[in-house]
């Protein structure tokens, strides 16, 4: 499996900016550290407007993810996949080869695998295999904890509840499994809007041969560079972004300021 090298390393590969929309039951939802969740808007019509933009990528991440709720989740899939024209990632409740399948049917570009891959290792290498390593991408929420070697544990439930996994050991493994990309997210910098946990993604960088996506902190305009310094070959954010703070074009413009190459 071939890996490419870091961005600041290769011109031709550009910054990618990425909206996140959490979804429950066919609704955007945001909270602080993943609680307090209230409504944000429609996905479809959100991911629209983010893609006019000119978001590289749109991410879904399905925080009910309940058997019940599937149907609902294929068809918000597929009306954004009819709509926008960019990579479309969605996460949540993927526990199978079939599960990847039927999104993938429904017009999702990759998965983001968390829990189930966790509970399952092997889960990883089973969707690599079936679908590519550029198909998968293992989601990360992250804390920082004294009781892993690296300072940083992997969590479940929203952070709510701490594994005994070291976070980077758990990203080196998955990346050997088959996962194409990282997607980091800082629960203790989640919603705080003060900024990316940049030591974070500068271990993960160090750790990984494959893209890094940074989550959880941004806020302001000048959060969004320091990621990409740190390592990161994408940046993702969601408050900012629907509660209008933000566009995707401001994010680029900064970016291309601090020397970044964006599309």
């Amino acid at each position: 499996m071939t890996h490419r090298t870091h961005a600041s390393g290769d011109s031709t590969l550009a910054i990618r900016v990425i909206p996140c929309l959490d979804v429950a039951e066919g609704r955007v939802v945001k909270g602080v550290n993943f609680l307090d969740l209230r409504d944000a808007g429609d996905p479809v019509e959100l991911a629209r407007t983010y893609y006019e933009q000119g978001a590289d990528e749109i991410t879904f991440l399905d925080v009910t993810a309940s058997v019940e709720g599937r149907g609902t989740t294929y068809d918000m899939v597929r009306q954004t996949a009819e709509q926008i024209f960019i990579p479309l990632t969605v996460g949540g409740g993927v526990r199978s080869t079939d599960d990847v399948a039927r999104l993938q049917g429904a017009g999702a570009d990759k998965v983001g695998v968390n829990s189930a891959a966790i509970t399952r290792p092997e889960l990883l290498g089973e969707i690599a295999d079936r679908f590519g390593a550029q198909a998968l991408v293992l989601s990360l929420d992250v804390k920082r904890s004294p009781t892993t070697p690296s300072g940083f544990v992997v969590t479940t439930h929203g952070g709510r509840r701490e594994t005994t996994l070291d976070a980077v050991a758990w990203a080196r493994e998955a990346v050997e499994r088959g996962a194409g990309e990282l997607l980091v997210n800082s629960i203790d910098a989640d919603g705080t809007k003060r900024g990316f946990d940049l030591e974070l993604i500068t271990l993960m960088r160090e750790n990984a041969a494959v893209p890094v996506i940074a989550s959880g902190g941004a806020g302001r305009l000048d959060h969004f560079a320091p990621a990409i310094q740190a390592g990161a070959d994408a940046v993702l954010a969601a408050s900012v972004f629907h509660n209008g703070e933000l566009t995707i074009g401001d994010v680029k413009s900064a970016l291309a300021e601090s020397g970044a190459i964006v599309r």
